[in-house]
């Protein structure tokens, strides 16, 4: 089992990987299911658009959040393809790190001209 390090560098390699073949300008979703396929590829455990619930009133949502990616229970990925990072974006992987348990997030867009520039790691 990877520690979460080398599971990040891992994760980030695959990525790059992505946005080398795909370079930026297309829909994150494009970069989202080529990720889910370079990470199955590369042997990396993962689930994709995990749904993340939260209590209100002491009722479940159960659909209130969707992680993109959490890899190996460990990391969480959210993937993007915007032109410049906000604050809420930031907000939400701060909150899917939480609701998740994990310890480490990934922010990537994959709208940067090189990806390494648009990673931003989160650690709760």
């Amino acid at each position: 089992m990877l520690i979460e390090e080398e599971l990040c560098y891992e994760v980030r390699g695959a990525a790059i990987h992505v946005h080398r073949a795909l370079g930026p300008g297309l829909l994150e979703s494009a970069y989202d299911k080529c990720l889910a396929i370079e990470l199955h590829e590369r042997n990396i455990p993962f689930e994709h658009q995990v749904l993340l619930p939260i209590s209100y009133r002491g009722h479940l949502i159960e659909d209130a959040y969707r992680a993109d990616f959490i890899v190996d229970k460990r990391v969480v990925i959210e993937v993007k393809a915007v032109s410049k990072v906000l604050p809420v974006h930031l907000s939400q992987i701060h909150t899917y790190v939480r609701l998740t348990g994990c310890r480490l997030g990934l922010l990537m867009n994959f709208h940067s001209p090189k990806l390494i520039d648009g990673i931003t790691r989160v650690v709760y």
